[in-house]
């Protein structure tokens, strides 16, 4: 597992490349919360999510060949992926899944990345970019299972704890759980990790429940995002410790988090992003009265015309 001191050393790796990106306390009537919540806008990172810090860990650490890099993505590990490389030098090319997001695909044929949309979901686009690996001997850089890319998700916990000070609690989303696993590398019984999942792609949650990483179902609005079928073996006994429990909400409550962050904060978030937020606007965790919380808002790679149009509903 990797812990505190391969977290400093990618800090340091990745600092040229990548965003300290600001954090904001919002009193609790915003949110109607019982006491201030303080964000962290990671949704300003390069390309709109957190992402970038993996990415530039992982193939800063290796040597890469001249097929250049290859990884499989719902959209923002992809865009990452290709931002990294082509600052770099180094070839890119993302595998995707026909859920991706129009908005996630222009931005990575924007950024130069030869992009192939293969499959119905995340697991069958990774399935897709093993075989073309294995033709090309390119750099595979894993969306969350790698020791580079923990350690580089887990630099946002780092940074958090530099600006706010001590938080009892921090409200993390979870994908494949290289983003919490990260973090509660990080932290290590320090701070309350509490991991927040869509109730209809739920592989952390399934996790810790049958003791071991399962296969599930994934759907939903935040499916491109937040949609592994199954959490990364890696980043599983990191969880497992220091992960204290994973909240379930739904995709009525991630859009109202949209919407709300839109109307009280001008923050646009995907809703991936807002699914931290959702869970405190939706009480599925509810703080004690005086208990200092951080929520990471971790991307933006969604329409803002579609946001403000909902909020006008």
């Amino acid at each position: 597992m990797i812990g505190r001191p391969e977290i400093e050393a990618a800090a340091a790796r990745i600092a040229p490349h990548v965003r300290r990106t600001p954090t904001i306390e919002v009193d609790a009537a915003t949110f109607g919360t019982p006491a201030a919540v303080v964000l962290k806008l990671e949704c300003l990172q390069h390309v709109g999510s957190f992402k970038p810090r993996g990415a530039f860990n992982r193939i800063l650490s290796a040597a890469v060949p001249p097929a250049g890099v290859i990884a499989a993505s719902g959209g923002n590990h992809g865009l990452a992926v290709a931002h990294a490389a082509r600052a770099l030098g180094h070839r890119a090319e993302i595998f995707v899944p026909s859920i991706a997001a129009p908005v996630k695909i222009e931005g990575l044929r924007a950024l130069g990345a030869e992009v192939r949309i293969i499959g119905a979901d995340y697991a069958e686009a990774f399935g897709a970019s093993v075989e073309r690996q294995r033709a090309t001997g390119a750099l595979v850089v894993h969306a969350y299972d790698q020791p580079e890319v923990l350690a580089g998700q887990g630099t946002t916990a780092r940074e958090f704890e530099e600006q706010a000070g001590h938080l009892d609690t921090l409200m993390v989303a979870v994908g494949g759980g290289g983003f919490v696993g990260g973090i509660a590398a990080w932290f290590a019984g320090r701070t309350r990790v509490i991991g927040v999942e869509p109730e209809t792609s739920c592989a952390l949650h399934a996790a810790l429940t049958a003791g071991t990483p399962v296969d599930v179902e994934v759907s939903g609005i935040a499916a491109d995002s937040l949609g592994a079928r199954r959490v990364g073996s890696l980043m599983f006994p990191l969880a497992r410790n220091h992960v204290e429990r994973v909240v379930l909400v739904s995709d009525r409550e991630i859009r109202a988090a949209q919407i709300a962050l839109w109307r009280k904060l001008r923050i646009i978030a995907e809703p991936g992003g807002a699914a931290a937020t959702a869970a405190l606007i939706a009480e599925r965790y509810r703080p004690s009265p005086g208990e200092r919380v951080g929520v990471l808002v971790c991307g933006a790679n969604a329409d803002p015309a579609a946001i403000s149009q909902a909020s006008l509903q």
